[in-house]
């Protein structure tokens, strides 16, 4: 060819070939419409495939697309109308079924092209998920298959839920697995959820007997686990043994399964427990560090989207259900971290939070910026949308749009999971780095028809709006096809991007239609989608169908496929502080942002790359046997360690031991800080031999002057008069100071959330922990600490709300100084004002009081101006309530001393100003009082009085009969509502502090100790006291000396012999502690104190120390001279030490008092002050609280028992008495067999059994029987009192009671009054009733007799009968006459149905209507929980959201 041909051929080929790429770079996408008469239940891509699923449930049609939705079939081999369910196989790509109302129901092997029959035994059970199914590809047709089972019953049909499985996918007939069952899974069901566990195990949550009733005891639900297929079953005890019932639900979530159940022991109040695993063997409760604790309750806790590191969970703390708390774990999802306050949730339990696709560490969520308001006003909901790059450690708000701010606070808020308008996630896909969401930019999140559309390109770091308006969106082809629709009106268009949203391009669909979904294949990796609309009634194609499915393609754009040079790394989290997320860096390749082509790497997921970062801190948590304390592991005691080392003894020498911390599993990061290699360490602090005790000794500079457990919890804190607070996450063993720059004046533990805690110092700061002390968090208060007396802080059940009591204007002049409370409803953040110039203020509601929990009751000065510091009792100080926070203020009293709260009490001491005299007002509501009266010469008016307790049902208050120097009193008992108060006994012994010695028993109601003033006229004149000690097993009705030991602790018999002989204890009034009870709640009936025998009570150096096992009724002297006692591990282990000088060892007892050995901890005595341990007294570990003789300061010993022996006990639950423990009654030492009107047995461990009882679950307590009435089951009636003999008579001048004859509660008679009343806590039935004077029928209903009942009943049915008798006979029916067809209107022959219907009395028709609709509405749900599943616990997974919610359903 010649060279200008050659020329020209080039330039022509050239020029076509620009001509070809100009038009196909100009080129419009392809779009099909096809038409359905319904929208689709399910819209379905199966994986890595074209293949599309579109169930119509409506009609009961399958429709399949084998070309990503650009032509439909209907599924032909399913009959129409048969497809009611239709289920993918999770881990098979080809699989499907689709289950019917019938027997038959469908498989397909090939993704929709054919469907194969299989049948099944019994009916689909209504649940969310009836297929379950094997992960191992090689069982890909194990499958689990839930059914109803039905028997007719004479009334309907008795209905339960059972399970099959079939090996072969249904290929035979499928095989029973397990009756009665809620719910059951496959061990090896989640890709995630790794373990080597056998590969058949299954797990169910089913009933352990089959029920007769309606519906079964939620006790009797289980988890049960077996290997070959329910041959054989376990009962799954989550490592608490027997007490694994009440389970409602199980769930496998990434890589943990988890069990929830109902908390069943006494006074939980029906709390929901989680339990996880991450490895099938070892199962460990979930803590939440907050009131969530104790309080998951059903339906109000969410397990939302979880990362495969950790579990999060939602929780309803807030008395609305639609405001939540988000929890995240730690990597075994057994601790749990408070993450997000104040979550957006719907009724449905849903939660607006989901994590960003493929990018770990990143989550959006929104929170309801006003909860209180919500809370208090039923205002709307303000949200506001945050953002996490670290895991939920951190949130902050989204970054608005540059220039889209014109105000502050100003950010991003995207409407979310409550609020789901398309199909999938809400905000992410596959599609790296790419995020989208529907809201607006300002203060909060505007409606949705008031939102515009935004993107992000770097997984929600920065954002730009894409669009004006609200609009469905999807990615494809990873990122380079954006598409987009007007979500807010019918479009005839949509919008797409192939430049990152830089800019858009508008395509024309040629009808017009509202949409209702927009997707694509579910990697997002093709350039097809799939849109779903609603053709407008005016379309011309709108007789084909209403429902449109409008299939676009974007490989019409003709666009070359990206080569190397076209494509990035991008980088996850970048320019955040933490890039770095479970030890590695993420990047993904992308599309350059400017590279016209596009990806094609369809099917093919996006592959995550690992640049592994250096190991720093937090990728490191806690190792076995170490606890967290602020940013450091602590030991929890002594380090076990290996056989083979420490073996030769010699000084020195030391192990290979653990460093306290371990790398998280699954953390990739290399180098930088190894925190978890092993460190040489001293073998004197490794777990000693089996028999041997560790102590360890800690010195203070200063005095102890405040020291507490956190209950259920290791961690301590004390606070010194150095005003400095230390905390011991061990018992004691190590301790470490908090914040040694501040001035602490006090800490508070909440009172009703037993692992939060708050230290006050001098200035407004104050710190605070919502986890038992493993982190402390900085807070301000809006006023420095009052110095008026009165407490900082008060707590209610609300853990997060409080009320603080601060100085106000105390700076300089106290001119103005007055105490200011604030209430926060958020623990600080936000504070509101409740009162100025107050003496106290408190919240009404407490655990028993369950009044408001917006009312706050505030003792103020009715004078509110000048210095608080100067006012006298001419300025009254007002009793005011206000309820809605102290919004509406009403006042209650003019003039009071004070008020306090007891059990289900409201005590308020009323100053009456004109006589110079106190009332005693008590209410049960917090609204209405009632004044309290008083026996004579006891009232209130003239005597100072002290509210001792208030546990059985009445208010024990101490009336100050004799004043300053030497002060004793009367104690009086109240009636169940607390007005009437009669004499218990007086003469009792009070110190001048006002503290009285009156103690009642621990984990045994009704039984209290006391000392009286023998002497009472000598002891006022010369101010020397002679004190006996008495002791009541009823509640105070009567009072009897302590019964003595016939020989003390050497065997040698007392000297004293007399009848006055009796055992004497010091009390109350006479302990440097006043925690140092008698009695110990986890050790019922054992009792220790200090005394002696003799006639009166004996010095307290010349007290010998004393023990009882049967709460007080018997006693024997374990040990001579006073010694301070703890107990520890339930009993099993009691600590004695002298408390009369230093001393340089202890004493303990493993078989309570029968045998002692000691055990020397120093060479430096120490004069104890104090023995402490954990407060349910369950641990081996002591404290010893003291101080060297002459030197200043203070010391602490620890003392660890553990290693004494590692056997535990052995408890039999169901059959108790017949292992390391035995059962026993509280009446067995006595003749009478009852206490409290009832025997009731306790479980201990056997005297002479040495083994560690630790958290072994013992037998609950045993009520037996109740007993009939005997003279200790009454006391003393109002203005009666025992005379010599005993017996109850009037007080000489008073008057009786007049009779109650209410008959109030529905009785049959009313009773006169006697001189004794029955003890309210006794349950004693019949027998003598010396509490009941002359019967007297009562009024109304109850006054009559059944006979009479019976005659008023069938009298009015007997005249009717006889009338319509007459009037059948009359007309002419009974002989088969034909009557006149001519009309009646007379009305004056009776004889008519109304003059029949008048003769039954109408309140008989009102309550035979009552009973007809109560016999309609039992035999409806009769026949409806017959027909219905009974049982039914349903774990339901929403595929799109992600969210799993735990329902139970009574």
């Amino acid at each position: 060819m010649a060279p200008w041909h050659r020329t020209a051929a080039f330039i022509w080929s050239t020029l076509a070939f620009l001509l070809y790429f100009g038009y196909a770079s100009a080129a419009d996408p392809e779009h099909a419409i096809n038409y359905f008469n319904n929208p689709p239940t399910r819209l379905f891509f199966f994986d890595d495939t074209t293949s599309v699923i579109y169930h119509d449930a409506m009609f009961g049609d399958i429709h399949v697309s084998q070309d990503e939705g650009r032509t439909w079939k209907r599924a032909d081999d399913i009959p129409p109308g048969e497809a009611a369910m239709f289920i993918e196989h999770p881990f098979s790509n080809r699989v499907a079924f689709v289950l019917t109302n019938s027997y038959t129901h469908y498989r397909t092997d090939d993704r929709g092209k054919s469907w194969r029959t299989f049948n099944v035994p019994e009916l689909v059970a209504y649940v969310q998920k009836p297929l379950s199914f094997h992960s191992d590809p090689k069982k890909w047709e194990y499958t689990l298959f839930q059914a109803t089972k039905c028997d007719q019953i004479p009334w309907g049909e008795q209905c339960r839920d059972v399970t099959y499985y079939s090996k072969d996918g249904f290929a035979s007939s499928p095989q029973l697995l397990l009756e009665d069952v809620s719910r059951c899974q496959f061990a090896h069901s989640s890709k995630d959820f790794k373990h080597d566990a056998h590969e058949d195990l299954i797990y169910c949550v089913a009933y352990d007997s089959a029920a007769t009733a309606g519906s079964h005891n939620i006790a009797s639900s289980r988890l049960y686990s077996s290997t070959d297929f329910f041959a054989t079953k376990q009962n799954e005890d989550l490592g608490i043994g027997k007490n694994a019932k009440g389970v409602v639900a199980f769930a496998i979530v990434s890589k943990f399964a988890v069990v929830a159940l109902k908390d069943l022991t006494p006074g939980s109040e029906g709390d929901m427990l989680l339990y996880v695993t991450v490895n099938t063997k070892e199962w460990a409760k979930a803590h939440f560090p907050h009131a969530s604790q104790a309080r998951l309750r059903e339906n109000a806790y969410t397990i939302v989207e979880s990362t495969v590191h950790s579990l999060a969970v939602d929780v309803v703390l807030h008395d609305i259900t639609t405001v939540g708390t988000l929890f995240v774990s730690n990597s075994n999802g057994t601790y749990f971290v408070e993450s997000l306050m104040n979550t957006n949730r719907n009724m449905m339990g849903y939660v607006d939070y989901e994590t960003i696709y493929g990018v770990e560490g990143v989550g959006i969520a929104n929170v309801v910026a006003n909860a209180q308001d919500v809370e208090r006003k039923m205002a709307a909901k303000q949200l506001r949308s945050v953002i996490t790059f670290d895991d939920g450690s951190s949130w902050n708000s989204l970054v608005a749009p540059s220039g889209t701010c014109s105000s502050e606070p100003c950010s991003l808020h995207l409407h979310s999971v409550t609020d789901m308008h398309n199909y999938g996630p809400v905000f992410s896909s596959p599609a790296p780095g790419f995020v989208m969401g529907v809201g607006s930019v300002g203060k909060a999140l505007a409606p949705y028809d008031e939102s515009n559309t935004y993107m992000s390109k770097d997984a929600g770091l920065t954002w730009t709006m894409v669009r004006e308006g609200a609009s469905q969106y999807e990615f494809g082809d990873s990122g380079s096809v954006i598409v987009v629709v007007d979500d807010e009106q019918p479009t005839n268009s949509i919008m797409y991007s192939t430049d990152m949203g830089q800019t858009w391009n508008t395509y024309n669909i040629e009808i017009q239609f509202r949409a209702k979904g927009l997707t694509t294949v579910s990697d997002s990796t093709s350039q097809k989608f799939l849109l779903l609309g609603q053709v407008v009634r005016q379309s011309p194609q709108s007789n084909e169908g209403r429902n449109a499915a409008i299939y676009l393609d974007f490989a019409a754009l003709g666009r070359p496929q990206c080569g190397p040079n076209d494509k990035e790394s991008w980088y996850a989290r970048a320019n955040t502080k933490s890039e770095c997320i479970m030890g590695a860096k993420q990047w993904y390749t992308r599309r350059k942002a400017n590279a016209d082509c596009y990806m094609g790497e369809k099917f093919h997921d996006p592959e995550v790359h690992d640049d592994k970062c250096p190991c720093e801190e937090h990728d490191y948590e806690c190792d076995y046997n170490y606890v967290r304390s602020d940013d450091k592991c602590v030991p929890s005691g002594p380090e076990r360690i290996p056989s083979t080392q420490c073996t030769l003894g010699t000084p020195g020498e030391t192990y290979m031991g653990s460093s306290g911390y371990r790398k998280i599993p699954g953390n990739k990061c290399e180098g930088g800080s190894r925190m978890d290699e092993p460190m040489s360490k001293d073998c004197s602090g490794a777990e000693p031999v089996e028999g041997e005790i560790v102590y360890q000794t800690h010195s203070f500079a200063s005095d102890i002057v405040q020291s507490e457990f956190f209950k259920d919890s290791k961690t301590v804190l004390v606070r010194l008069a150095d005003f400095t607070i230390w905390q011991s996450s061990n018992e004691g063993y190590t301790w470490e100071q908090k914040f040694p720059e501040e001035r602490f004046l006090v800490f508070y533990m909440h009172t009703h959330t037993d692992d939060r805690a708050y230290l006050i110092t001098d200035s407004k700061r104050f710190y605070y922990t919502t986890d038992a002390g493993r982190y402390w968090h900085p807070s301000e208060a809006p006023s420095p600490p009052n110095t008026f007396g009165a407490q900082v802080i008060r707590f209610q059940p609300k853990s997060e709300y409080l009320i603080w009591i601060g100085n106000v204007d105390c700076q300089s002049g106290y001119q103005n100084c007055r105490a200011q409370a604030q209430y926060t409803w958020n623990n600080g953040r936000d504070w509101r004002l409740v009162e100025d110039y107050v003496v106290n203020c408190d919240w009404a509601r407490d655990e028993e009081l369950r009044i408001d929990s917006t009312q706050i009751l505030c003792e103020s000065y009715a004078d509110k101006q000048g210095s608080q510091a100067f006012f006298g009792k001419e300025n009254a100080l007002q009793l005011v309530s206000g309820t809605d926070y102290y919004a509406k203020k009403t006042k209650l009293f003019d003039h009071v001393v004070g008020f306090t709260k007891f059990s289900e009490f409201l005590i308020v001491a009323e100053y009456l100003p004109t006589r110079g005299t106190l009332n005693l007002q008590v209410s049960l509501d917090g609204r209405t009082f009632a004044s309290g009266n008083f026996p004579p010469g006891m009232h209130p008016d003239s005597h100072a009085y002290t509210v001792l307790e208030s546990s059985t049902k009445s208010i024990f208050l101490h009336m100050t009969m004799n004043e300053f120097p030497t002060p004793w009193g009367n104690i009086l008992k109240s009636n169940s509502n607390g007005t009437y108060f009669g004499l218990s006994i007086d003469n009792v012994n009070r110190n001048n502090g006002g503290f009285v010695d009156f103690e009642k028993l621990v984990g045994l109601d009704g039984i209290a100790i006391i000392n009286i003033v023998a002497n009472p006229a000598e002891a006022a004149l010369t101010g020397h006291k002679v004190l006996q000690t008495r002791i009541t097993h009823n509640d105070g009705g009567t009072w009897k000396p302590l019964l003595p030991p016939s020989v003390d602790s050497l065997g040698v018999k007392y000297p004293c012999t007399s009848v006055g002989c009796a055992l004497h204890v010091h009390g109350y009034t006479e302990r440097f502690d006043a925690r140092a009870t008698y009695s110990s709640p986890s050790i019922v009936g054992v009792v220790m104190a200090v005394g002696n025998v003799g006639e009166s009570l004996a010095p307290y150096t010349e007290s010998d120390t004393f023990l009882s096992r049967d709460g007080g009724f018997t006693w024997e002297e374990v040990h001579k001279d006073a010694h301070l006692w703890e107990f520890g591990d339930s009993g099993s282990i009691i600590v004695i030490v002298n408390d009369e000088e230093p001393t340089d060892h202890v004493l303990f007892t493993t078989d309570e008092g029968l045998t002692w050995r000691e055990f020397k901890f120093t060479t430096e005595k120490i004069r104890v002050r104090d023995i402490m341990t954990v407060p349910e007294d369950t641990s081996r570990k002591f404290m010893l609280l003291g101080r060297y003789p002459a030197t200043a300061g203070s010391v602490i010993v620890h003392l660890d028992f553990s290693s004494l022996t590692h056997r535990k006990c052995l408890v039999d639950a169901e059959n108790p008495g017949h292992d390391d423990f035995e059962l026993w009654s509280p009446s067995e030492e006595r003749d009478s067999l009852c206490l409290f009107g009832r025997q009731t047995l306790y479980h201990r461990r056997k005297r002479d059994v040495n083994c560690v009882v630790g958290d072994t679950p013992k037998a609950l307590d045993n009520i037996v029987q109740n007993c009939t009435c005997a003279l200790e089951d009454f006391e003393c009636e109002f203005n009666y009192v025992h005379n010599a003999e005993g017996q109850c008579v009037l007080v000489p001048g008073m008057t009786a009671r007049p009779p109650d004859d209410s008959c109030r509660n529905g009785e049959d008679y009313w009773y006169e009054r006697t001189a004794y009343r029955k003890v309210d806590y006794s349950s004693c039935e019949g027998g003598d009733r010396i509490d009941r004077g002359t019967r007297h029928l009562c009024p109304g209903i109850n006054g009559h007799s059944a006979t009479f009942w019976m005659m008023v009943i069938l009298f009015p049915f007997a005249i009717t009968a006889l009338v319509a008798w007459w009037w059948y006979s009359k007309s002419g029916m009974a002989r088969g006459q034909v009557k006149s067809t001519s009309r009646d209107y007379s009305h004056g022959s009776g004889s008519g149905a109304m003059a029949t219907l008048a003769s039954v009395p109408w309140f008989l028709l009102g309550l035979a209507g009552i009973a007809f609709e109560y016999i309609a509405s039992s035999l409806e749900s009769v026949s409806m929980g017959y027909r219905a599943r009974r049982g039914y616990r349903d774990v339901p997974v929403d595929e799109d959201a992600q969210v799993l919610r735990f329902e139970d359903e009574e």
